[in-house]
């Protein structure tokens, strides 16, 4: 299977909803219509530090995303990425896109600073995580949230 990794574009909303979908799936987190809007319009909004990468098939059937904003890092006075969510279609899972989407986003952080790409995911998410720690330092960072 081949893949090409593109920013997304007006027409995608369709093509990216699944894959939105599933990845709120996989973190047990509901999708709503609304939710869904709002997440494409962040998006789709030029104003809006979110942006968005789809990695599409041959047939230009999209596989997976990638959703990420530019961040600074104040401690080594540069900019770098932050890469909100990734996944990966099942059926695609094991070809290389998920390498491809953070390699992807890897090569944007470039372009901003040198800051680098970071990012979390779930400690049970060790399918995942064997790639991540090919491609990337596993940090000794501790996350907290404090909710609304």
């Amino acid at each position: 299977m081949t893949h090409e990794i593109r920013p997304v574009a007006d027409d995608d909303f369709f093509g990216w909803l699944p894959l939105f979908e599933a990845y709120c799936s996989f973190y047990r987190t509901e999708l709503d219509d609304s939710k869904a809007l709002i997440v494409w319009n962040w998006i789709r909004d030029h104003d809006d530090p979110l942006h968005a990468v789809l990695a599409v098939d041959d047939e230009g059937t999209p596989v997976g995303l990638a959703h990420f904003r530019v961040v600074p890092d104040t401690l080594q006075a540069t900019r770098g990425l932050y890469l909100d969510d990734l996944y990966v279609d099942e059926r695609a899972r094991g070809t290389g896109v998920g390498r491809a989407l953070i390699e992807f986003v890897h090569a944007r952080s470039l372009e901003v600073g040198t800051g680098g790409v970071s990012w979390i995911t779930a400690p049970d998410n060790t399918r995942a995580q064997r790639l991540y720690d090919e491609l990337a330092t596993r940090t000794n960072w501790v996350t907290y949230e404090m909710g609304a």
